[in-house]
């Protein structure tokens, strides 16, 4: 969810007239920080052997 509404914070903060560059960065930053975090976890969860 919070991944979800950073791409939305992320798109209204690019949409905005005079972009805030470090904002949006900081932005994008966390977004990314937060899919490796999913997918480290998605990866934790995933059995070693198939079934």
């Amino acid at each position: 969810m919070e991944h979800a509404e950073l791409n939305g914070r992320i798109d209204v903060l690019a949409a905005a007239a005079p972009v805030d560059e470090l904002s949006l960065r900081r932005l994008k930053k966390r977004r990314l920080a937060l899919r490796d975090q999913i997918a480290a976890l998605e990866l934790a969860t995933d059995p070693d052997e198939p079934a």
